[in-house]
């Protein structure tokens, strides 16, 4: 008797418990033999005990055609409800009574009711005849972390491995979009070998993305939020939210709004707020070229290019002004445009293809080769927003008394502006570097961007920071200036639960008042400048005083390891 033995393993997300099936194939044609060997993938020879001869007629007779071979095809312990069907007794015939009752379990499997099969595939320690792999066994060879609900999951699983199904339709296909991220998830398993154990995937509004934040969504990664503060601004105290994985970056900006607390606080004023937008168009001639950049520029023409909804994609958009560069017959002009409490990219942009629409009209023979030029300049260290500004542009400032320069900080008055004319200005020139004359302005930007939901890539230019160190008696005048703070308190990243909850806190979540339109994003930018000022005063501190490093020793090293495997068995 050639004997075929298949493992099959469910996983429900409700009892995270395993339920083996057994199948027994059995070739009616072959004569038994008293021991069969059979192998599963990477186990050891498993041995399966056979009946003899008599065993084989019986088996035979039992295959009537009546009743289908695949009706035997039932677990092998149901001898506990079948007394006539012992394994090893030497019955000549099997009851009839047995086929009706094997084929009624076989029917009912077969509707999708299997708690009746599961009721004899219960495990029992006086009742292994070593047809079954142990669990650890088995588990092993089919440990895959499942999310999956139903075996209609499965074969869109093995759907989307097999290319019939593409990936980015899921949501849209099974409306519903956290079984469409564990489908996918379960996919990019199966077709890596990877696990994706230590990725979070409970706990998260899948449907709060669709169509905004992530596409194709397997997960969520988790950042540590910290709370720098209060940062005393403008008479107002605000408890700063900062994600980072880097140690002492928020101790460090904690001290910072100490001092800067304990000297009165700080100010800060908004010298400009417009987010750009400058596509790049081409002429036959370069004498086209400029009659519209003339065009452009005419201050006559601008009220009739902001008028007619040619700029005006949103009521809280509004055209502020138009500057052009040219470059042969290519001229590169600049819109630059009020967006309310939104960052306004993707408002900014509508509004410009309005307006180039408009603008064909007047000169046919233009070519729109692209809605953005690099010249806005988005994501990108550049002169052009350096001297002009993109976003916010905020200076702050804190005047600290010299005893807090002792005792707070540990350091002088003197020493901190030594070091910040050889370090932020004289080194960073020798560098030449960018927009980048100050300390580590980039880590706290990048720390309150990812905790407020603001665009974590637009912190290369919202960074750009010139920070001034300057004695004034025996205290201490710090200020940051900043020309391309991009943040915004509607849209994107900010309407997700946890970066809403950080917004609030800074009282800033979402839309402000009509007659104060704008005002939430203009104020979170301040409260960015105010805590880069803070992180500025104490980094620069510790780097006068010798403490840096000895910082970094004790709050950002770990020796833990805590990671999973990456591998999982395929």
């Amino acid at each position: 008797m050639v004997s075929k033995i298949e493992t099959k393993a469910k996983s429900s997300p409700l009892s995270q418990t395993n339920i083996k099936l057994l199948r027994l194939d059995v070739d009616f044609d072959k004569r038994p033999s008293q021991i069969t060997e059979y192998r599963t993938p990477n186990t050891k020879r498993q041995r399966c005990h056979c009946s003899s001869s008599s065993s084989s007629q019986r088996l035979r007779r039992a295959s009537s055609p009546a009743i289908p071979n695949k009706l035997f095809h039932i677990p092998l312990r149901s001898h506990r409800l079948l007394p006539s069907h012992q394994v090893g007794r030497e019955d000549q015939y099997i009851d009839a009574s047995s086929r009706l009752i094997a084929s009624c379990i076989y029917l009912i499997g077969f509707l999708g009711v299997d708690f009746v099969q599961s009721v004899f595939l219960r495990s029992s320690s006086d009742d292994d005849d070593g047809w079954i792999p142990n669990d650890d066994e088995i588990d092993r060879l089919l440990k895959i972390e499942s999310d999956l609900t139903s075996e209609e999951d499965e074969e869109i699983v093995k759907s989307v491995i097999d290319g019939a199904t593409s990936s980015y339709s899921l949501e849209t296909k099974l409306g519903d979009c956290k079984r469409a991220a564990a489908i996918r998830r379960e996919a990019v398993q199966r077709m890596t070998g990877k696990s994706l154990t230590g990725l979070p995937f409970d706990g998260f509004d899948y449907d709060s993305i669709l169509g905004q934040c992530c596409e194709m969504p397997v997960g969520y990664v988790q950042i540590p939020v910290g709370i720098a503060g209060p940062l005393l601004l403008d008479g107002k105290e605000y408890s700063v939210p900062m994600a980072t994985t880097e140690g002492c970056l928020v101790a460090s900006t904690n001290r910072g709004c100490k001092a800067i607390h304990l000297s009165g606080g700080a100010f800060s004023f908004l010298m400009k707020d417009a987010m750009t937008r400058a596509p790049v168009v081409k002429f036959p001639s370069v004498r086209r070229a400029a009659r519209a950049m003339f065009y452009l520029q005419n201050p006559s023409n601008f009220e009739r290019l902001s008028d007619f909804q040619q700029v005006k994609s949103s009521r809280f958009a509004w055209l502020q002004s138009i500057t052009c560069s040219i470059s042969g017959r290519n001229i590169y002009p600049r819109f630059a445009c009020g967006t309310g409490d939104a960052m306004g990219m993707n408002m900014v942009s509508k509004g410009v293809q309005n307006v180039l629409e408009f603008i064909k009209t007047k000169f046919p023979d233009m070519v729109v080769i692209g809605i953005s030029g690099n010249c806005c300049s988005d994501k990108k260290a550049s002169a052009i927003n350096w001297i002009q500004g993109r976003g916010k542009h905020v200076v702050c400032e804190a005047l600290i008394k010299g005893e807090i320069v002792r005792n707070v900080l540990k350091t002088t008055v003197e020493d901190l502006v030594e070091l910040h004319v050889l370090k932020n200005l004289t080194g960073s020139a020798v560098a030449g570097s960018l927009g980048g004359f100050n300390a580590h302005a980039s880590n706290i930007v990048s720390a309150v961007f990812i905790a407020t939901g603001q665009d974590p890539a637009q912190n290369v230019e919202s960074s750009h920071c010139i920070t001034q160190f300057e004695a004034e008696g025996d205290d201490l005048h710090i200020s940051v200036s900043m020309p391309c703070i991009e943040v915004g308190t509607v849209g994107g990243g900010t309407q997700l639960a946890s970066q809403s909850a950080c917004l609030n806190l800074l009282g800033v979540k979402g839309s402000s008042d009509k007659e104060k339109a704008g005002s939430n994003a203009r104020q979170l930018a301040k409260i960015v400048a105010g805590s880069v000022l803070a992180g500025e005063l104490s980094l620069m501190s510790a780097i006068a005083s010798g403490q840096l490093v000895k910082s970094h020793m004790k709050y950002n090293r770990s020796s833990r390891d805590i990671g999973p495997s990456s591998q999982v068995n395929r």
